[in-house]
């Protein structure tokens, strides 16, 4: 029998291992019925004893390239463990989301366009008059935020507001067991209603763009101003460090992730309104696939965000640390969004 004898009488034998191989990835052993794995066995010991003819008969370099790569895909995809759950978690975060974001990078810049563009604004305009922050915010909310940020003691005239280091001292110095029982308990409690509130706004931003996208543009929109007119309020009271130390830790996470929600969003409303060849349910269906493993990914992000918002952004710790953190923090992020994942396999 001469080459090409043989490999037409046994290239239907590789196929068909190729398919089988195709069809055993990412499926557990324990799938297989006894017939399917004795049958699988038989054909890689049928491929290692043709890889072994070709090579004892020096039949070309490219037919045992070609054989040797099929057998090693069958050896990994019959003895390898397929990943779990968890390690397809990780695998996605590490690599798949920040790669799929690039991927739709440009309703990522659009929607942070629609977030970051009227947030910025609305802080300037109202941080420089004030006075405008009463058309955008509700009063109670205006007292509320001058409580969370002006001074701590109001008893004393002589507070400024950035005594956090005396602050936190006289909170812990009386019981130190039960206070911190209590502050853990209380981070605990905020780092639920954080999540909460945090993935509810990027769920609507995301969601809202089956309204042709116009609701994604408006949460974004609105956010983006409400946003804005607290920092603008707030720095205008002069709480500069007491609110930019708290915010630009989780800052990083929390507004990144709802322009990365409302870019999500704004895929599901471009596939309705430019379909192209296919209906709109079809368009939908194909672009939500990847729209929420986007906004998925966005969704972990504020969870991380709500974490350090509840614990560390409010920790008693000099700014000059929490500004250095923050910094890193919004580095890592753009670093983790647009570098993770290059070097795997599409």
């Amino acid at each position: 029998m001469n080459k090409q004898q043989f490999i037409r009488r046994r290239r239907p034998v590789w196929k068909a291992f190729e398919k089988r191989v195709d069809h055993l990835r990412g499926i557990s052993l324990k799938r297989m019925t006894a017939k399917e794995i004795s049958e699988f066995s038989r054909l890689m010991r049928e491929l290692a004893n043709d890889l072994a003819t070709i090579r004892s008969r020096d039949w070309g370099q490219s037919l045992v390239d070609y054989l040797n790569g099929l057998l090693a895909r069958g050896h990994n995809a019959f003895y390898s463990a397929p990943p779990g759950r968890l390690n397809q978690v990780t695998q996605f975060l590490a690599a798949g989301f920040p790669r799929l974001l690039r991927a739709n990078v440009g309703y990522f810049l659009v929607a942070a366009a629609l977030f970051f563009l009227p947030g910025a604004i609305a802080w300037t305009v109202i941080q420089n008059d004030p006075s405008l922050a009463t058309r955008i915010l509700p009063p109670q909310a205006m007292e509320q935020f001058d409580q969370m940020y002006g001074p701590t003691d109001k008893t004393d005239p002589d507070s400024d507001g950035d005594d956090t280091e005396e602050t936190s001292t006289s909170e812990w110095s009386d019981d130190e067991d039960d206070d911190s029982n209590q502050f853990g308990e209380e981070r605990a409690a905020m780092a639920g209603f954080y999540v909460q509130h945090n993935v509810g706004i990027a769920l609507q931003c995301f969601a809202r763009g089956v309204l042709l996208g116009i609701g994604t543009i408006y949460t974004l929109l609105y956010n983006g101003i409400v946003i804005g007119a607290v920092g603008g309020y707030v720095l205008s009271l002069g709480h500069t460090e007491k609110f930019v130390s708290f915010i630009i830790s989780h800052g990083s996470f929390e507004l990144t992730a709802i322009a990365i929600a409302g870019g999500a969003g704004l895929m599901l409303g471009d596939a309705l309104l430019h379909p192209g060849n296919r209906t709109r349910g079809e368009a939908l269906l194909e672009r939500s696939s990847q729209a929420v493993q986007i906004a998925a990914g966005a969704a972990v992000m504020l969870m991380i965000a709500a974490l350090i918002e509840a614990f560390w952004s409010p920790a008693p710790i000099p700014a000059i640390y929490k500004y250095v953190v923050g910094t890193l923090l919004w580095l890592v992020v753009y670093a983790y969004l647009f570098l993770a994942g290059r070097n795997h396999a599409a």
